[in-house]
């Protein structure tokens, strides 16, 4: 078929990219001049399906009104005269029960899980590289509290298959010698081995080069302005540069996804939460992180890519403000200096802030639409790099009208037309 993906971030280039490997004529659309210039720039860098898990929780409530109190806390609200946003949230509140939580969990988990399995067998084709480890993630906390409020989940992480280490603080330490100065703040830590890292942006240049010499054709710098109805099916693709028309379309847009949906009558569930990061050069490879460190309790990512180390973290919901907050750049500069002074090259900090389109329970929205030609892969969260592959595979099987390998029950957008 005539395959058009709307948009070129990871998660839009994988779909492109499983598609071609499908015999499909496949178009991306992105307004931007490249591949992965949004959300897929500078993200934490992990692939993590460990960490996957819905931020709607049973204790989620409390902690958030203490964390938008707290001068390096992680999350912040700002409110708007916008009627997505608040139905969101209450959307959310709706999944902090444990009844919810762990259903969510669990369909997160099965397709972080396959995504992960999905970046080793194209490594092993490619040989790719991306500034990539395989040392896995180590999830620290500061507080003893915050270690046993995390069993729960192990026994749901190790029924799919993810190992994770309860450690100490010596067992950080020799997991990440860089710790070694802060050993005293480590309560205790999970560490999971088989978790990854690497650098989103690279990788989806990667794949443009490739996919290119597939026959995948890239139209850059083209905005997309909306999409026309026809009944059941999409008739059109409104640009600036004209109206595109394709057999089926893959709408990969991220955050704005459901602008362009809302007009057809299709309201997904999708809400810009702006994260923040930086990278910055390695001083001192003794006092820097060899894998991904993640503190639990700034809800903030240490990941090494190379010579570099990226540093991500804060959720700020509060519309489509694409702006550097300062005082969220120095929750990020300061979890950073207080587990590795001395590492880094402290006056070489770039900084950067994206959309990460979040639903309600967490879980992505991938596969099909009300509209027998619209598709979707969307929703991934602070998850796209984790999850991209995995939904990129999902999403090409269903198209092709092949069972896909993983069970897709509750991750298609008809979950919400059941409510």
């Amino acid at each position: 078929m005539k395959v058009m993906v709307l948009g070129a971030g990871v998660i839009g280039m994988s779909s492109a990219w499983y598609l071609a490997q499908d015999g499909h004529e496949v178009t991306v659309v992105d307004r931007q001049s490249g591949p992965g210039l949004e959300a897929s720039f500078a993200n934490a860098g992990e692939i993590s399906p460990s960490y996957s898990a819905p931020w709607a929780n049973p204790s989620v409530i409390k902690k958030a009104i203490g964390w938008m109190l707290a001068k390096h806390g992680p999350f912040r609200l700002y409110p708007q005269l916008d009627l997505a946003q608040w139905r969101w949230l209450w959307k959310m509140l709706l999944n902090c029960n444990t009844r919810a939580y762990e259903r969510n969990l669990q369909r997160m988990q099965r397709l972080a899980v396959y995504s992960r399995d999905c970046f080793i067998e194209m490594r092993r084709q490619t040989g790719w590289r991306y500034d990539d480890r395989q040392q896995g993630t180590l999830l620290f906390f500061r507080d003893p509290d915050g270690l046993q409020s995390v069993n729960a989940d192990l026994d749901v992480l190790r029924s799919f298959g993810v190992r994770v280490d309860v450690l100490d603080a010596a067992g950080c330490v020799r997991v990440e010698p860089g710790l070694a100065s802060v050993r005293e703040r480590i309560a205790g830590a999970l560490h999971m081995p088989d978790d990854e890292t690497g650098d989103c942006l690279m990788f989806c240049d990667l794949l443009h080069e490739r996919l290119k010499t597939m026959g995948v054709k890239f139209r850059f710098g083209t905005a997309i302005d909306g999409l026309q109805r026809d009944g059941d099916r999409i008739s059109g693709i409104r640009t600036a540069q004209g109206t595109l028309s394709a057999d089926a379309t893959v709408l990969a847009l991220g955050s704005w996804s459901p602008l362009l949906t809302r007009p057809l009558g299709i309201d997904l569930p999708v809400y810009p939460v702006k994260g923040y990061s930086l990278t910055v050069p390695v001083k001192d490879e003794a006092r820097a992180p060899q894998s991904s460190i993640v503190d639990e309790d700034y809800k903030v990512a240490l990941t090494r890519l190379g010579s570099r180390i990226r540093v991500a973290g804060t959720a700020e919901v509060g519309g489509y403000d694409s702006s550097l907050r300062q005082g969220r750049l120095d929750t990020i500069v300061y979890v950073l200096n207080d587990l590795f002074p001395g590492g880094f090259e402290r006056e070489q900090m770039t900084f950067w802030t994206g959309m990460r389109p979040m639903t309600p329970d967490g879980t992505p929205i991938v596969g099909r639409s009300p509209l027998r030609d619209l598709y979707l892969n969307t929703g991934h969260g602070t998850f796209g790099w984790t999850m991209a592959l995995g939904s990129g595979r999902v999403l090409a099987d269903l198209i092709g009208g092949r069972a896909p390998a993983i069970d897709v029950d509750g991750l298609e957008f008809s979950r919400y037309q059941a409510e």
